[in-house]
């Protein structure tokens, strides 16, 4: 296992080695499979419904996931993940808080849905009302699963265990990009789901969110040792210490992590707003509405009923 480790460690990561890639066919047959797949299905519904097409901004959102994933492993990222911890933390950031957002965004189950007849699609939307679907929708289950996604991925052994083992570390990849879809997907997209949140809910959701990239963070940067014995076998002679890459990799969970979490919560807090703004017209005109319904009855009370000459004195009555 081990032996897999003793190789010549990597040239400093500087000038050209920040153009260098690195590809395997699993990753690039599942980019390149679910970049058709999700092209079909937009043509498909326009073929479907040509008078409502799939969005544009959905389809940008779905190739950007694509883009942003094809960098964190194809490119200087993937290629020195294994060297140094700060740029593993580089692409499991790029993964689980912009990719995964993105995918959210791009609501693949809705085009699927959509683009999907006859008995698929019958049996595609009981698969949706099932208890397993209402169960990985729960925006609950969502939260647990990233507050002891992001801790053990990068506190435990799990993490040396993936050092260890390539094959094992494209899979962390792939669970990062389910479950960060699963946490994104409460806040953004069009994805059948039971539950949505109320604006007010999500803000809070993002909000509780931050401590544990905080947390992760923090307990790195606090570090006086190497926490993870498999990079002691790289014999790597230069860039940051094994200590202080340790620490500038819980910098960046904590710093741009929280940033990362931060910035939806502009867009979420003005949907909140724009919610609140038109509940408030919507109440005025109400109350507007009953205002001149009161004023038409008390005109009618103060005129009295009309005879054939004029109006009688309410008085005589």
């Amino acid at each position: 296992m081990m032996t897999l480790l003793a190789v010549a460690p990597l040239t400093p990561l500087s000038g050209g080695q920040l153009l260098s890639t690195t590809f395997n066919a699993i990753p690039i047959v599942l980019i390149v499979g679910s970049l058709g797949l999700y092209l079909w299905g937009v043509q498909r519904v326009g073929g479907l419904r040509p008078r409502h097409p799939w969005s544009t901004r959905k389809t940008a959102a779905f190739i950007g996931g694509l883009f942003t994933t094809a960098i964190s492993v194809f490119s200087f990222i993937g290629v020195y993940q294994q060297e140094l911890f700060w740029d593993h933390m580089v692409q499991h950031l790029l993964l689980i808080m912009v990719a995964a957002p993105l995918f959210a965004i791009s609501s693949p189950i809705d085009l699927f849905w959509r683009a999907s007849t006859g008995n698929l699609h019958v049996r595609f939307t009981a698969l949706l009302r099932s208890g397993p679907s209402r169960i990985l929708g729960h925006p609950g289950v969502a939260f647990i699963a990233y507050a002891v996604l992001i801790p053990i991925t990068h506190l435990t052994v799990w993490y040396n265990y993936t050092l260890e083992h390539p094959a094992i570390d494209n899979v962390e990849h792939l669970i990062f990009l389910a479950l960060g879809y699963m946490f994104w997907r409460q806040i953004f997209g069009s994805d059948p789901n039971r539950y949505r949140l109320h604006p007010a809910l999500k803000f809070g959701y993002l909000f509780l969110a931050i401590p544990i990239d905080t947390f992760t963070g923090l307990s790195l940067d606090q570090q006086t040792h190497e926490l993870f014995p498999a990079y002691l076998t790289f014999h790597r002679t230069w860039g940051p210490s094994l200590v202080a890459d340790l620490h500038l990799g819980g910098v960046l969970m904590w710093v741009a992590g929280d940033t990362l979490m931060l910035w939806p919560m502009i867009p979420v807090a003005l949907g909140w707003m724009h919610l609140e703004e038109r509940k408030a017209v919507r109440v005025d005109r109400q109350l507007d509405a009953a205002d001149e319904a009161d004023a038409a009855e008390l005109a009618r009370f103060l005129a009295g009923p009309v005879g054939p000459v004029g109006p009688v004195d309410p008085i005589e009555l």
